[in-house]
């Protein structure tokens, strides 16, 4: 006997929203099946703008395929565990061995991962405002509450330890800060990475630092790792191939717990339990990062001066300096710009109608600001891996698009939403 009824899905997905992948991006895919030509900026896909991962990470894939059949531990490939292991204590980390380190199907994974070994239903997160939508789905998903702190556009994106420790309450269990920063390019101070530090020690909160931007910084940017200011409060780092790299489709991430052994005890059981369960990370993609983390720098001539990264962040700057409506802080790293829109004079400013009336008419496609969780609606975000002269060309339809908006605000809206 047939039935109409439709199968629920779990409520929680109702709270999820990810608009990296969403809505814009699947009217992009129905307007490319109808022949347009777009310019999608939304993803930070290096391999989406011709990027290749470096010729020594194939290689090694290579040359190890018929050690890659079986699964390894649980944890990862041991020579690899104990590469990680000593890189982040050569940083200054406390109490790293390889059995602190986790590999994984990229980063997304082990977020998933080490909320769902930390969280029991109602626990809170604290996380950045704006944030990487991946880290808001997954506490909601294992049952957390998100709690946002604000990383101002005024502040250059930085957060405000103040702010931080007033927003902790006996139900918040984590930490989480994204340095460098997606979506804004902050690259955070050491001043403020040891005040926020020394605020998860007082109140015994694990802090959760996504470091996968380690080596993409910006003129004269400093990135610092958190964990040897956390000395023996507990940390988890996260890093991976997918940005420094530039093997996105490689699924290599891995994440190190530090600090106190004997405090983190527990908890590092938890996520081994978790880890095992799932059997093990893509093994092929581990060679692949003993290579990286072994061979040569293949990033720093990308972000430096003259470098495809560093111009089509000066195209960005450029543009944004140019236009009577668009103001930036600058990034200082990873792989996105984060502009503002002054909406003086505008009718009904929304970001995503914006963003929509953007892809319809001129074929660019952007990320709302709201899609990363900010209050406010007149931010948008940009991936800078396009070719410069790209970038000057975007930013020119997008002056096209606010000029239209200014025209005619209102029926922008109809004709976007039509």
């Amino acid at each position: 006997m047939s039935s109409s009824r439709t199968i629920a899905t779990r409520q929680r997905l109702s709270q999820v929203r990810y608009e990296i992948r969403g809505e814009l991006a699947r009217r992009a895919r129905d307007m490319e099946a109808q022949g347009r030509r777009l310019i999608k900026l939304n993803i930070g896909n290096p391999g989406a703008f011709g990027f290749r991962a470096p010729e020594h990470l194939q290689q090694a894939i290579a040359e190890h395929v018929a050690e890659s059949d079986p699964y390894c531990h649980q944890q990862g490939l041991p020579e690899l565990r104990e590469v990680i292991a000593a890189r982040h204590a050569a940083r200054g980390a406390r109490g790293v061995t390889p059995a602190h380190v986790f590999m994984g199907n990229g980063v997304s994974e082990l977020i998933d991962m080490s909320l769902r070994a930390l969280l029991n239903p109602g626990d809170e997160v604290l996380l950045p405002s704006p944030d990487y939508p991946l880290w808001s789905a997954a506490t909601i998903l294992n049952d957390g509450v998100p709690v946002y702190y604000d990383c101002r556009p005024e502040n250059g994106f930085q957060p405000d330890p103040e702010q931080v420790e007033s927003l902790i309450t006996p139900r918040t269990r984590a930490l989480v800060l994204i340095n460098p920063n997606n979506p804004s390019g902050a690259v955070y101070s050491r001043e403020t990475l040891q005040r926020l530090a020394d605020i998860a020690e007082r109140h015994r909160l694990l802090l959760m630092v996504d470091e996968i931007y380690d080596e993409i910084v910006y003129d004269d940017a400093q990135y610092v790792p958190l964990a040897p200011l956390a000395g023996d409060a507990p940390c988890l780092t996260f890093g991976g191939l997918s940005k420094v790299h530039r093997a996105c489709g490689y699924r290599a991430g891995w994440a190190v717990l530090s600090g106190d052994p004997i405090r983190s005890g527990d908890y590092h059981h938890a996520l081994d339990l978790l880890g095992a369960l799932r059997l093990c990370a893509n093994v092929p993609a581990q060679w692949a990062a003993l290579a990286a983390l072994t061979g040569p720098d293949t990033i720093s001539a990308l972000t430096a001066p003259g470098g495809r990264l560093y111009e089509a962040r000066r195209a960005v700057i450029e543009a944004c300096e140019a236009s009577s409506r668009l103001h930036l802080h600058a990034p200082q790293g990873a792989l996105y710009a984060f502009p503002g829109i002054d909406t003086t004079g505008f009718a009904e400013f929304d970001d995503h109608r914006f963003a929509l009336d953007l892809l319809t008419h001129e074929g660019v496609l952007i990320v709302p600001g709201t899609s990363f969780n900010v209050p406010y609606r007149n931010h948008f975000r940009v991936t800078l891996l396009p070719q410069p002269e790209q970038i000057r060309e975007v930013f020119a339809r997008i002056e096209t698009a606010l000029a239209r908006c200014e025209r005619q605000p209102v029926e922008l809206v109809r004709a976007a939403e039509g």
